[in-house]
């Protein structure tokens, strides 16, 4: 089979796309052959020889990659042979192995993929819609809520757009450059704002007519998440699950009493010890899917032998949404 393998830490030229040999699924494993893998910036900071956080260095030589979808292929020993020709998604865990035409997944890691649902569709949410729907529970979005939304074009953010107005609340998109922004508007924020622009807080505050942020849903951290905490009107909560601006959003205790906020760290420990645990939020962000409440944004999928590609693109913010492989 083709798949990409990594033989170094490195920049994407490391990524290669070869033959290598068909994986074989060992007890309670199935082989999926793989429609849709996902990207996710992890895997670009793994690549590259960061921790990517929790996520400890692999070891090398190996194939990246944790978040596939497909048909079950055949099955390992202990699992039904009724399962093969389903079609299904999965996490893999700290596994590897998704950026390959052929995949081996846990059993009880599966999903159905719904009708209603492409291959596309459904690497999207197993990752990034359980993260999305975790983060969505902490924030507890109500009607009269106003939320500003950083990166609103990314796959966490686009859920995140659709997320506010269904709650009813007024969804504040921010995203960079123009046609990012007409993203935004299009998935349905009730304003939306170039935040590579200067006096883009101004301008946001002008769209709201006096109104302020009551939310900031806040993964890109650094001047970005600084100015929309400086934004949040009193009472009013920041739920911080990242950083790819590369600095955490930075505020101090007197800066929480100072305005009567409150602010929570939902990724790591806290959303894997979570009731249900990830499995839990994966179900769901994949009903929310299938019934049309949360469509994930779906960048157009780049061939598996262009990892490299997705990757460089991914790290230079030239993306809309959810990035995924197409073997």
């Amino acid at each position: 089979m083709k798949a990409i393998r990594q033989y170094e830490f490195g920049p994407a030229e490391t990524l290669r796309y070869e033959e290598v040999p068909d994986p074989v699924p060992g007890e309670g494993q199935v082989l999926v052959e793989v429609a849709a893998a996902g990207v996710h910036l992890v895997d670009t900071m793994i690549r590259s020889g960061g921790t990517g956080g929790p996520f400890p260095l692999p070891q090398l030589p190996m194939t990246p990659g944790r978040e596939v979808a497909g048909t079950v292929a055949t099955v390992g020993p202990g699992v039904d042979p009724g399962r093969v020709g389903t079609r299904v998604v999965a996490h893999l865990g700290m596994a590897s192995g998704g950026y390959a035409a052929l995949a081996v997944a846990a059993e009880a890691s599966l999903h159905e993929i719904p009708d209603a649902l492409t291959a596309e569709a459904a690497v999207a949410m197993i990752g990034t819609g359980r993260t999305a729907v975790g983060i969505l529970d902490a924030a507890e979005i109500e009607a009269g809520d106003v939320v500003l939304v950083p990166a609103a074009a990314g796959g966490l953010g686009s859920l995140f757009v659709q997320a506010a107005r269904g709650a009813g609340a007024v969804a504040v998109g921010l995203a960079g450059g123009p046609d990012k922004v007409r993203r935004v508007r299009e998935l349905g924020a009730h304003v939306a704002v170039d935040y590579r622009e200067p006096g883009w807080p101004e301008r946001v505050l002008a769209a709201l007519d006096g109104r302020k942020p009551t939310v900031l849903l806040d993964g890109v951290g650094g001047e970005v998440g600084r100015a929309g905490f400086e934004m949040l009107d009193a009472g009013g909560r920041i739920v911080m699950f990242g950083w790819t601006s590369g600095a955490v959003t930075p505020f101090t205790s007197a800066d929480i009493a100072a305005g009567s906020l409150s602010a929570v760290w939902v990724t790591g420990p806290r959303m894997m010890k979570r009731c249900g645990g990830l499995r839990g939020l994966e179900t769901r962000s994949l009903a929310e899917a299938a019934a049309g409440r949360l469509v994930p944004l779906v960048h157009p999928p780049f061939p598996l032998a262009d990892a490299a590609g997705a990757h460089r693109a991914l790290e230079a913010r030239r993306t809309t949404g959810k990035v995924v492989l197409a073997p």
